[in-house]
């Protein structure tokens, strides 16, 4: 009874290291060769989210071509058509015509006018002079532009690195069949032993239920990891850009990765997220600024040019008029002092923000130093512990035929030694995923 239970757990250890999201997918699927970098460029051309980046970047762009307005003229055409009886309003459109006689002199006439017409087509310029407010909020708009080059930087880097590991975890995949299509050969070959003695009578049936048993669960772990395979497959698509239903297959073994000796490489300052919220707070700076200067006066030149007329399109009569306005907001209610307080705060705040960042980086990077010493010990561990495995197997095997061992420990040292081989494939999955992390938060740019 007691090696029924050690079966039974070592089943369910087998079941839980290789458990993973089951998936309908139809026997429709295509099969296709993909390399590492294959998708890495596939990605970068392709993904949603670079795409997205790239229009937060235009539309930056966008913004700061606006800021062209504070050196360029404003020009504006206009056409009116109005009528008056209102005295003052009538004897100005009879001036602006240059059509005053004497007769409109007259005290009826200047009292009570008629109905009187005015068409005028107005031409309009407005050039701004000195405003060096709008200077500072232009220089503020072309650092937004800077930050959002930066931010699509960092996101294809972090799409990279999203790459690798699901690569990685398609190849480990790949790995944990295979591990368990060996373990079902040597499975069915116990079951086929077994049933064979039973018939003769040398064994019990239980032996015979307990191989039986094992052959179906190694087939179910294998089911399962097909739908893993396709489950990566189809997230590799998706990171690609590309319509699902492929299945990709990988190089054929997982590489061992050297090890690391030098572990004292610190965040460099210039990585592309970093310059990124280092951008914001330059801006912020100079929005700062821009609302300090708006204490300082507005030097703005305009003009325009007009036609009048009684008769539509007649255009009897132009003027023009020209100048230049020195305009200065002495005090605006203390809205713009505590504007400019609100925004030091607010870049204070980028600032600790940023120093934040730094160090949560610098702690990510420590650790997964660690985890990948960790790693690289693990997959020493896990290959002496094959090795051993793969001994202990073969003599049980041997000692079984021989009839001097049940079935049972032939089992369990099946299932064990599938286990240290799926355990090594783990360990270099993550070995190979912290190398990769290690080189997300380790980049930079000479940008």
């Amino acid at each position: 009874m007691s090696s029924k239970k050690q079966f039974i757990s070592i089943a369910v250890t087998t079941v839980i290291f290789l458990s993973a999201a089951t998936a309908s997918v139809s026997a429709q699927d295509s099969t296709k060769y993909l390399h590492l970098n294959e998708a890495i460029t596939a990605t970068l051309n392709n993904n949603k989210t670079i795409q997205l980046a790239k229009l937060d970047e235009s539309i930056a762009a966008s913004n700061y071509k606006q800021t062209e307005a504070i050196y360029l003229p404003q020009i504006g055409l206009s056409y009116t058509a109005i009528t008056t009886n209102n005295p003052l309003n009538a004897f100005g459109f009879k001036l602006q015509q240059q059509s005053i006689t004497q007769n409109d002199f007259n005290p009826a006439l200047l009292n009570s006018p008629g109905a009187t017409p005015d068409f005028s087509t107005k031409l309009e310029l407005q050039q701004p002079l000195v405003n060096m407010d709008m200077v500072y909020k232009r220089k503020a708009a072309l650092k937004q532009t800077e930050l959002y080059q930066y931010k699509t930087q960092r996101t294809k880097e972090y799409l990279t690195f999203e790459v690798q590991k699901a690569y990685l975890q398609l190849q480990l995949a790949y790995d944990a069949e295979k591990v368990l299509k060996e373990a079902l050969q040597t499975t069915k070959s116990v079951y086929t032993f077994t049933d064979n003695h039973f018939k003769q009578g040398l064994i019990q049936k239980s032996d015979v239920l307990n191989a039986q048993v094992q052959v179906t669960t190694v087939e179910t772990n294998i089911a399962k990891t097909k739908s893993n395979i396709r489950n990566a497959s189809d997230y590799l698509s998706l990171l690609m850009g590309q319509p699902d239903g492929v299945v990709y297959k990988t190089d054929n073994n997982l590489q061992i990765p050297a090890a690391i000796n030098d572990t004292t490489t610190k965040i460099a300052a210039n990585r592309p997220d970093f310059l990124a919220m280092q951008k914001a707070i330059e801006a912020s700076d100079l929005m700062i600024l821009s609302n300090k200067k708006s204490y300082l006066p507005k030097l703005n030149a305009f003009g325009s040019y007009q036609l009048n007329d009684s008769r539509m399109l007649g255009f009897g009569a132009n003027a023009y008029i020209a100048g230049v306005q020195l305009k200065w907001d002495i005090f605006k209610g203390n809205s713009t002092k505590n504007t400019i307080a609100t925004q030091t705060l607010e870049r204070n705040k980028l600032s600790e923000t940023l120093a934040q960042q730094k160090d949560q980086g610098q702690l990510e990077l420590n650790k997964a130093y660690r985890d990948l010493a960790d790693a690289q010990f693990d997959i020493q561990q896990q290959k002496s512990s094959i090795e051993q495995a793969t001994e202990s197997l073969t003599i049980l095997q041997n000692r079984y035929q021989q009839g001097l061992v049940n079935t049972m420990d032939v089992l369990m040292a099946t299932t064990q030694l599938s286990q240290q081989k799926f355990a090594l494939a783990q360990a270099v999955f993550t070995s190979n995923v912290t190398r990769a992390y290690i080189q997300l938060l380790t980049t930079s740019t000479t940008k």
